[in-house]
């Protein structure tokens, strides 16, 4: 599967964004997809995922409450929604797939497709 992330940009903090992910390929429904992010000298880390039909979320501690993860079947496309924005949040953000996770996994090698990524920046 092929996956190309937009919607990231410049924000101001306490604003909102909504990234895109749209994937080709093998058909979308039978991936697991998640959101990673990497802030300079940081781990690159999991933010939030879902399952095949859009229940079995996982948000980080660091974003619960204040980012949704969601997916459009049908248009092949997972989204996470990202309100109240700050200037921590500033990081490039990186869409997930993979075939064979039923649960969600933290560890960035627990997911075999990456889209490009799309960096996020928050000014404050």
């Amino acid at each position: 599967v092929q996956l190309q992330a937009s919607g990231g940009g410049l924000v101001q903090a306490g604003g909102s964004l909504r990234l895109s992910c749209t994937a080709s390929g093998r058909t979308f429904s039978s991936y697991f997809m998640g959101w990673f992010r990497q802030a300079p000298g940081k781990e690159r880390e999991l933010l939030a995922a879902i399952g095949r039909s859009g229940g079995n979320t996982y948000y980080a501690d660091s974003v619960k409450g204040r980012f949704t993860i969601s997916r459009d079947n049908a248009k092949n496309t997972v989204y996470l929604q990202m309100n109240s924005l700050k200037s921590e949040d500033t990081a490039v953000y990186y869409c997930v797939a993979d075939d064979r996770l039923i649960t969600p996994r933290r560890a960035r090698d627990e997911y075999d497709y990456w889209g490009q990524g799309t960096l996020v920046t928050v000014s404050s």
